[in-house]
């Protein structure tokens, strides 16, 4: 009788404890989704450099989503079409191969033609009047249509506007433009525009488009300051003309196949911290946008401005253009957003 009790004492003093240990455990997996965020690693790819504004951004973005997330959400970015071009990392997206990237909106015309209202040249006079369209009812009625194609959309970075380099002569008129080999996205808008106005636009990649002018197969090319300097242009361009002429958004997209396995909580550090990044990202792409202008001049290249009577030009040339796709896009959409243009103007 002694000898069972002594078996019973040990038998507890065995299993007590591993009941106990395993109960820790328990609850120690129950507390790690308890606030429902998981350990998640985030893949994010940019076609730009670490450098530039939009690849500060993504690393403001990384920040964010680690810090709200306590450690458990890690994004991972890859920088330089690293993962392939704006057209193909979104596909990425859309087949669940990766979670987040950020491309101008002009790639997506070909999904969703709506998108293509911003790319009508001389719509925006200063960052303002784009802010009121891109933070107002305009976008959001485009975000909106990104998850019927397994997209997800948390707003608009910036790109900033577009402006010509080449290698012949400074842009200064309408005819300026005239036999100018130029590469430009694969952009309807783009493509005739250009063309409305003498030049021969050439679509390309643009992780292809420095070996292209360097080796004379374009002429030129036309983008934001920022990408300007930081894909050294420079080296093998000598004018640069400040068109103006579009102003191009990045829109911050998400995997709908990955935001839909998210908790609400994950949900709402993604969209905070994209929210978030995207204003910084502005702010510091306005900064370098004046830094990459003193920048290039340094360097040597011939900058010269657009009068802006020569601009008016310019607009009217491409009218025809900016008519027909207004109707293929949505006149009402349209309208709205040149009403908004047009409130800020006001004020």
């Amino acid at each position: 009788m002694k000898m069972n009790n002594l078996f019973k004492r040990l038998a507890v003093g065995v299993l007590l404890p591993a009941v106990l240990l395993l109960s820790a455990c328990g609850s120690q997996n129950e507390s790690a989704t308890a606030d429902g965020i998981k350990e998640r690693t985030i893949k994010a790819g940019i076609g730009n450099s670490r450098m530039h504004p939009q690849g500060k951004g993504m690393e403001k973005f990384k920040e964010l989503v680690e810090e709200k997330s306590g450690g458990k959400m890690k994004v991972q970015n890859f920088f330089d079409a690293t993962l392939g071009d704006d057209q193909k990392m979104t596909e990425a997206l859309q087949g669940g191969l990766q979670e987040v990237t950020v491309p101008s909106t002009s790639p997506l015309v070909g999904m969703i033609k709506e998108f293509g209202i911003y790319d009508f040249p001389f719509v925006f006079n200063n960052e303002e009047e784009a802010y009121t369209v891109l933070d107002g009812a305009v976008g959001k009625k485009l975000l909106d249509k990104l998850p019927e194609h397994d997209l997800v959309g948390l707003g608009y970075w910036e790109n900033g506007f577009r402006n010509i380099t080449n290698s012949k002569h400074p842009v200064k008129t309408a005819d300026d433009f005239k036999g100018l080999k130029l590469r430009t996205m694969q952009n309807e808008v783009h493509l005739d525009a250009f063309s409305k106005l003498g030049a021969n636009p050439s679509p390309m990649a643009f992780s292809e488009v420095f070996t292209a002018l360097e080796t004379g197969t374009v002429d030129g090319q036309e983008n934001p300051l920022a990408t300007i300097q930081t894909q050294k242009y420079n080296e093998v361009q000598d004018y640069l003309s400040l068109t103006n002429h579009v102003y191009t958004p990045f829109v911050f997209l998400v995997s709908k196949k990955f935001w839909d396995d998210l908790s609400e909580q994950e949900q709402k550090i993604m969209s905070e911290a994209a929210q978030e990044a995207g204003k910084y990202q502005r702010e510091v792409n306005q900064k370098e946008n004046e830094k990459a202008l003193k920048y290039l001049k340094e360097e040597g290249m011939k900058i010269n401005e657009v009068e802006p009577e020569e601009m008016e030009k310019m607009k009217k040339v491409i009218q025809p253009v900016t008519d027909e796709y207004a109707q293929k896009f949505g006149q009402d959409l349209v309208k709205e957003m040149m009403s908004e243009v047009e409130k800020v103007r006001g004020k």
